[in-house]
């Protein structure tokens, strides 16, 4: 129970630092958090409950093939919020449409008989 607190505090404290920054420089930030911390922390942790390198190779195989379609998340935003689409509607409209590219991936992949 207190590995997953320290893994929480960890974690959350990371997302809170990005947004401060982000506050006072919004490169900086965005640079920050394209840095792919969740997925290195997730692997860390990963190994750290288990130790086991398949386990770690499979997550990292399956993020690298799943950040082709995270990316229509931050095509499709700025279209719509430079569209006048209010925030909250463009970015739930955005994560209907990285559904849906997260779906079509899974099924390409599978058709190439790629298993994640």
């Amino acid at each position: 129970m207190l590995q997953t607190i320290i893994k929480l505090f960890i974690s959350s404290v990371i997302i809170v630092i990005v947004s401060e920054i982000a506050k006072k420089n919004t490169f900086l930030g965005g640079m920050i958090a394209s840095i792919p911390l969740i997925s290195i922390l997730s692997m860390v942790w990963l190994y750290i409950d288990t130790e086991n390198i398949e386990n770690v190779n499979s997550l990292s195989n399956s993020i690298f093939w799943m950040v082709i379609p995270s990316l229509a998340l931050f095509v499709s935003l700025p279209i719509l919020l430079k569209s006048g689409v209010n925030f909250y509607v463009g970015m739930g409209i955005s994560i209907l449409i990285t559904l849906g590219c997260y779906g079509l991936t899974i099924f390409i992949l599978a058709r190439f008989g790629i298993k994640l």
